[in-house]
């Protein structure tokens, strides 16, 4: 969510901004809220006069008593319950707007960065860089699917037939790689100084939409019939909501996790070839990074977080690429964001295996996440980044790792998570 002092003293800008990410139906908005706003400041106003009225008349009701005057004190009291009257008017009127203003200004894509490529959607995202050499070996290289039941390593009907389409059962060493590679993912980021931690997996409605837009809660969230509280689809949202409504001191920033969770997604819309399996699915597991920091050291921090999962993604032996997300491709809270890609030798194609995003200030303002600093307070940044989501960064895994006879190398890395076996037959 936007500053309103930003909206009323830029509405221009703030529309300039909306056009780059294709979403011209939101321009009337800008207007709207700047209408709006300008009538909140008049009731405001009006409230305050009637306010300073009030308390004027409460001092001199006292001095008229003490002399006597009753007939006189009388008639400011009838004043006095006048006004009182519709001041209470006026405040109904004054949160009604407040109301109409909050419900606009939360579909405003916040401001994005100006090194941002402008685009309609992700097929104009643009490639920054490759770690490690992309390889198509010499022998087939089956779909992912195959690759683990030839260790039974899964079952997708008994899934099927107990939760339906969007679920899975791992076994025998294909769960364990997938825990391994959980397990090695924590202790990497705790050794890189990030704290770990277990999340609540269901969180609020006012940490969801504090956390994401109207549009990505629809598309993602489960919700729990007949309670306040919906299944988390990432931890990021637990984690930043950890900090909601909270004053922090600015010589405690940053706070640095690393948390573990499941996550929940509906994954609504049909997909493709490429997406069955468990490319997309209803639950899965992931360790997460997030920062809350100073705003003049969120783009540090931004590196540093994609650099993370490259790191992490070339430790187990995997090739990667980052990918800038153009204008069109962000969600409304991201002022930037970066797409971690892996290889695939079967594809002979990369694949989103995390997303790093910087939201600025539209997490912290929604969800009140201030910093006490020497001049005052101010709204924190918040960041968040994948470290590393199996099943999907199984698929890279044991594509990569694949031999010619079937079976699949254990990276050094790994090896003490998987008993110190240095493959898998």
């Amino acid at each position: 969510m936007l500053d309103i002092k930003l909206i009323r003293e830029n509405p221009e800008m703030v529309k300039e901004n909306i056009k780059k990410k294709f979403q011209d139906s939101k321009l009337i908005l800008v207007d709207e809220v700047v209408e709006l706003d300008k009538q909140s400041r008049a009731v405001q106003q009006q409230a305050d006069n009637m306010r300073a009225d009030r308390n004027k008349f409460s001092k001199q009701i006292g001095g008229l008593m003490a002399k006597g005057k009753k007939d006189e004190a009388e008639e400011l009291k009838k004043k006095v319950t006048e006004q009182a009257e519709m001041l209470q008017q006026l405040q109904v009127e004054e949160a009604r707007l407040q109301e109409e203003i909050t419900k606009r200004m939360m579909v405003i894509p916040n401001i994005i960065d100006p090194s941002v490529p402008i685009g309609k959607d992700d097929s104009q995202n643009v490639e920054i860089e490759r770690f490690g050499e992309p390889v198509v070996p010499d022998f087939e290289v089956p779909y992912h699917t195959e690759i683990m039941e030839k260790f039974n390593g899964i079952d997708l009907d008994s899934a099927r037939s107990v939760a339906g389409n969007g679920f899975y059962y791992l076994m025998g060493d294909i769960a364990r790689l997938h825990s391994a590679v959980i397990s090695y993912a924590r202790d990497f980021m705790i050794d890189r100084g990030f704290t770990y931690c277990v999340p609540p997996f269901m969180i609020r409605s006012n940490v969801v939409t504090g956390v994401m837009s109207f549009a990505e809660m629809d598309a993602m969230m489960y919700k729990i019939e007949g309670e306040d509280l919906y299944l988390i689809g990432t931890s990021e949202h637990s984690m930043i909501g950890k900090f909601i409504d909270t004053i922090n001191k600015e010589e405690n920033l940053p706070y640095t996790y690393t948390s573990y969770s499941p996550c929940f997604r509906k994954e609504k819309g049909a997909h493709g070839i490429e997406e069955r399996g468990v490319y997309r699915i209803h639950q899965f597991e992931k360790q997460e990074m997030i920062v809350v920091c100073k705003p003049e050291d969120s783009k540090m921090w931004f590196d540093k977080l994609w650099q993370n999962t490259v790191d992490l993604f070339r430790s187990l032996d995997i090739p990667v690429r980052t990918l800038e997300c153009c204008s069109g491709d962000l969600a409304d809270l991201k002022v930037k964001s970066i797409d971690v890609e892996a290889w695939s030798p079967r594809q002979k194609k990369y694949f989103e295996v995390g997303s790093c995003s910087n939201l600025g200030d539209a997490q912290a303002r929604r969800l009140k996440i201030r910093v006490k600093g020497k001049n005052g307070k101010y709204f924190a940044h918040t960041l968040n980044n994948t470290v590393v989501a199996p099943p999907r960064m199984l698929i890279a895994f044991l594509e990569n790792n694949l031999n010619a006879d079937g079976s699949v190398n254990i990276p050094v890395a790994l090896r003490p998570y998987m008993g110190g076996k240095e493959m898998i037959k």
